[in-house]
Order: C-alpha cells, then sequence, then structure tokens
C-alpha cells in the first residue's frame, strides 16, 4: 500500500512509521492492493492526533486517534480505521451473498404511470381482445369547491364536458380541476376514449369507454 506522511509541528519517528505501514497493510489485505493512505501527526496542547484517510476504489473514509503519546493515538487511529474496512468488506460480501430474488425484492418499487396502470401491457404472443372492458380507476385529487349535498342535474355544452385535444389522464385531471367542472370525456395520445367524473365523496373516477 502507498502512505503518505504529514509531520505537523511534530517529529514522526521511525517506529512510528513501521507501526503505521503494518496496521496499513492490514487495511489494505481488506480492501485490496489499490489502496492508498494518508496519515498525518499534530498536536494540540499535550495532546497528539493522528488522522488517517483511506481511499480505496469505490471507497474513501477517515478515522481519528486522540491520545496522551504518538503511539498511542496511531494505534486509536488504526484500529477505527480497521474497523471501518472491515465493516465495508462485510457489506460487499453480504450483498453478494444475497439471492437474485432477494436482491430483486430489496431493489426499489418501479413506479407505474396512471396510463399504464389503465392500460396493461400485453403480454408477448397473446392477442388482443377485440372489445375491451369497461375500466374504471379512484384518483386522489385536491378536494374543488364545497358542493350541496343533492345536486340538480344539467346539461352541459360539448365546450365544457368534451377536451378538444388528446392529452394524458394526468393532464384531464389538471383540466377538469382548472375548468372547475364534475365530467369530462377526453382522448388519450393513444386514441383511447376515457370519462372523468367525480363522485360525492370528492374523489374523481376514470371510466374507459369500450
Amino acid at each position: 500500500m502507498e502512505v503518505e506522511f504529514t509531520a505537523r509541528q511534530v517529529k514522526i519517528s521511525k517506529a512510528l512509521r513501521t507501526q503505521a505501514e503494518e496496521g496499513m497493510e492490514r487495511i489494505a489485505r481488506i480492501l485490496g492492493k489499490n489502496t492508498r493512505a494518508s496519515i498525518t501527526f499534530s498536536a494540540q496542547k499535550l495532546l497528539q492526533i493522528v488522522e488517517v484517510t483511506i481511499q480505496a476504489r469505490l471507497l474513501k473514509f477517515a478515522a481519528e486517534g486522540k491520545a496522551e503519546t504518538q503511539d498511542a493515538a496511531l494505534r486509536l487511529a488504526i484500529e477505527h480505521a480497521e474497523s471501518q474496512a472491515r465493516r465495508h468488506r462485510d457489506r460487499r460480501i453480504e450483498s453478494k451473498r444475497l439471492p437474485k430474488g432477494e436482491k430483486e425484492l430489496a431493489a426499489p418499487p418501479v413506479t407505474r404511470s396512471k396510463a399504464q396502470v389503465a392500460h396493461p401491457e400485453e403480454e408477448p404472443g397473446e392477442k388482443a381482445p377485440r372489445s375491451r372492458k369497461k375500466v374504471s380507476a379512484v384518483l386522489d385529487v385536491p378536494s374543488f369547491s364545497a358542493r350541496n349535498e343533492h345536486v340538480e342535474p344539467h346539461i352541459l355544452s360539448s365546450d365544457e364536458a368534451i377536451a378538444q385535444n388528446p392529452m394524458s389522464i394526468e393532464e384531464a385531471v389538471k383540466d377538469a380541476e382548472s375548468r372547475d367542472c364534475d365530467l369530462l370525456v377526453f382522448r388519450d395520445l393513444s386514441g383511447n376514449l376515457f370519462v372523468l367524473h367525480r363522485c360525492r365523496d370528492g374523489q374523481m373516477e376514470l371510466v374507459e369507454i369500450p
């Protein structure tokens, strides 16, 4: 291992260098031969301080030792650095031992857009059904203005109830919110026809037209 020594207002004896190099060799056997180390000796009043910085292939960490003597401070710093190196090695070994299925479960779930939920992809080799079933989904959206418990039925014009341009489900929800309407008929970017309307509990329901 390549070891760099720095002395700040203190002297580094040959015995300390040998002790430090032996400790770094132990760490190199844990992390690999490409590991480099930087060791700084300094003093603060009557306290001796040794700072160790380890640079491995995919890892960098630091350890510090403080004691009344340089020898004791170096020993503490090396112990802390070696402990960190062992923890890193154990985590890496544990991750390699995980079965493939457990690694997939440990990975963060892949989120699917609402459009994909409304139109799940078909498995390869399966034929698309000729008729499409009615699909409904409840969407949590911010509540609009307060509504009366009993709403009189009224007729909407096409400008109010029908979207002129294709849009995604998220865009349709935002469009209904901006219009402050309870019903919106629209087509998605694939040309499928949907109806978005508000239930009595304030939630929006999405209905796919076959």
